[in-house]
């Protein structure tokens, strides 16, 4: 047999290298197409849940502001016609007035003070107070007293203002003393003796020191 010549080896193995190039390209367009880089930016799609909402959670709505808390604070001032005076004392939500003229109206009244700094005090013979309590520095309001209204500002009062009372029984009377010091030191009073008001003498608003009928008493800083 004769052996195969030179030409044929060499068509074979020309053959052979043809089919092995072209393996190799087509595995590689496989492989480049599978590993392409993704465009920068861009994200796979999320798979959504069933029945899940995939909107992005609503922002919590902000904290409503607190309202500022209501002074312990003392008030004076006087009344729009200034026919009349008024002072407020505020302890931890509960407040007393003073409403007088300097003559014989006066009344005390009681109540409380609301969070929004609004007050209404009560007080006897149907005497009202409604007020309400700007930034902490005043009240403005109106006394109902004797079937007409007295519309007031008070201001904040500093030490000696304020509202003060003194009570006491002399010579046999029953005495109850109301004062209010205005800012500037301004006095308006009216003493009670058993029922019968009258103008009230001048304290000493350090001190509190009063002479009544040659008996020393002392008015004191009225608090609710």
């Amino acid at each position: 047999m004769k052996r195969p010549g030179p030409l044929l080896t060499l068509l074979a193995g020309l053959l052979l290298a043809v089919f092995m190039l072209s393996l190799n390209a087509t595995t590689g367009a496989r492989n480049a197409s599978s590993s392409r880089p993704r465009t920068p930016g861009t994200a796979p799609p999320a798979s959504a849940t069933p029945g899940k909402s995939t909107s992005p959670p609503s922002p919590s709505p902000s904290a409503s502001p607190s309202a500022s808390p209501v002074p312990n604070a003392d008030y004076a001032g006087r009344t729009d016609d200034d026919s009349s005076a008024v002072a407020v004392s505020l302890r931890d939500g509960r407040a007393i007035a003073y409403f007088c003229d300097g003559h014989d109206k006066e009344s005390w009244l009681k109540g409380d003070v609301r969070d929004d700094g609004t007050l209404r005090l009560t007080g006897k013979n149907g005497a009202g107070l409604d007020g309400t309590l700007r930034d902490g520095r005043r009240i403005r309001g109106t006394v109902e007293f004797g079937g007409r209204h007295y519309a007031f500002t008070a201001d904040k009062a500093v030490k000696p203002s304020g509202l003060y009372r003194a009570t006491a029984t002399v010579r046999g009377a029953e005495l109850d003393g109301g004062w209010i010091v205005l800012p500037g030191g301004r006095q308006v009073g009216v003493l009670d003796r058993d029922g019968e008001p009258s103008a009230a003498p001048v304290i000493d608003p350090e001190t509190g020191a009063v002479t009544v009928d040659g008996q020393k008493l002392t008015a004191r800083p009225v608090t609710p």
